[in-house]
C-alpha cells in the first residue's frame, strides 16, 4: 500500500506542471533572412546588388493570446539599409471572429485591409525539431504549382497563429521558409506572459480608406503591372503573405 501511495502522490505532485505546460499567451520575436537574388529574379539584379547586400535580415514581434494575434516590424531608431527591399507588414488576427486586418506599406503609402483569415490546406508530416526551446513538428503548404511553403509549429504554444498572415495549424508557428530557402522565419525567443486584448486589436476606423484583398490588388495591377518592376513587387507583396 506504503508504494501505491507514493505513486498517487507523485502522479498528483507533476499533474499540474503538465497541465500548465501549454501557453496560450505571450510574445515571440522572429528573425527573417531574405536573399534579395531569389525574391528579385533574373541576372539584371547582380548589376544593382552587391553580393555582401543579397541577404537581407528584419527583425519582427508577434503578440498573442488564446484568439487574438498581433505581427508587426520591431520598432527601431537605426536607419535601415534597403528598407524597401522587404516587407514591413503588420498583420492582426481575430481567430474567433474569422478575420484578418493587415496594413501593408506600398511604395511609402500605408495600406489598410481587412478580410477573412486566409485558408491553407496543410499536409502535417512527422519530421520535427526544436526552435526556441519547443518542440515543433514540420507541416507542407504547397501554395502553387511551383511553390511550397514550410511551417513549423509547436502545440505547447496552443493557439493557431503565426508570422504574417499564417494560421491554422494546432499551435503556433515558430518557423516559416520557402521552399528554396528564400525567406525564413525563425523565432528567437518566447516570453509567456499575458496580454492585453487591446494591444491585439486594430485601431479604430473611420480615418482611412479599407480594402478587401481582392479589391485593392486589382487596384495595384491595373495602375502599375505594365511596369515589369511593379509587377515583380505586387506579385511578392500578394503572393504567400
Amino acid at each position: 500500500m506504503n508504494s501505491i501511495f507514493k505513486i498517487l502522490l507523485i502522479i498528483l505532485f507533476l499533474f499540474p506542471v503538465f497541465s500548465f505546460s501549454q501557453v496560450s499567451s505571450g510574445k515571440i520575436i522572429y528573425e527573417r533572412k531574405t536573399n534579395l537574388y531569389k525574391k528579385f529574379k533574373g541576372e539584371d539584379v547582380k548589376e544593382w546588388l552587391r553580393e555582401e547586400d543579397k541577404n537581407k535580415v528584419d527583425v519582427l514581434e508577434l503578440y498573442f493570446n488564446d484568439s487574438l494575434s498581433y505581427f508587426k516590424p520591431q520598432d527601431s531608431e537605426l536607419k535601415e539599409r534597403m528598407s524597401w527591399a522587404t516587407e514591413k507588414n503588420v498583420v492582426y488576427q481575430n481567430l474567433a471572429a474569422d478575420k484578418r486586418f493587415t496594413i501593408k506599406d506600398v511604395w511609402g503609402e500605408k495600406i489598410y485591409i481587412e478580410d477573412s483569415l486566409w485558408r491553407r490546406t496543410w499536409k502535417i508530416t512527422e519530421s520535427t525539431r526544436t526552435i526556441a526551446g519547443y518542440n515543433c513538428r514540420k507541416a507542407i503548404w504547397q501554395a502553387n504549382d511551383s511553390t511550397r511553403i514550410y511551417a513549423w509549429y509547436s502545440e505547447e504554444l496552443t493557439t493557431s497563429t503565426g508570422p504574417e498572415s499564417f494560421n491554422g495549424l494546432p499551435g503556433t508557428i515558430l518557423g516559416l521558409a520557402t521552399e528554396d530557402g528564400g525567406v525564413i522565419y525563425f523565432a528567437k525567443t518566447v516570453e509567456v506572459s499575458k496580454q492585453d486584448a487591446v494591444l491585439l486589436v486594430p485601431p479604430p476606423k473611420g480615418k482611412f480608406k479599407i480594402y478587401k484583398t481582392a479589391e485593392i490588388k486589382a487596384k495595384l495591377e491595373k495602375d502599375f503591372s505594365k511596369n515589369p518592376w511593379g509587377r515583380q513587387m505586387i506579385k511578392s507583396m500578394f503572393g504567400l503573405w
